[in-house]
């Protein structure tokens, strides 16, 4: 993980990776259904800065994103790949 902020240089993502961990933990499930705008009212960024910040979690396989339909709201799943 201090790979994101050092060298990769994208402190938006370890943020966002960070919030939806807590907010798997706070609601004891396993999927976080939440919206690219209330992950950035939530985390204090742009919703532009956001969709940035989880298109690399998702390029980097720290998250997971399922969507029922094209317009529904996405579920994300926190990976934790150096516990495999």
């Amino acid at each position: 993980m201090r790979d994101l902020v050092g060298q990769d240089h994208k402190p938006t993502s370890f943020l966002i990776y960070l919030w939806l961990s807590y907010e798997a933990a706070r609601s004891r499930r396993e999927r976080v259904p939440v919206s690219y705008q209330t992950i950035a009212d939530s985390v204090g960024v742009s919703k532009s800065a956001a969709q940035v910040g989880v298109r690399w979690l998702l390029l980097r396989k720290l998250v997971e994103v399922k969507k029922s339909s094209l317009t529904a709201v996405p579920s994300y799943r926190v990976l934790r790949p150096w516990r495999d």
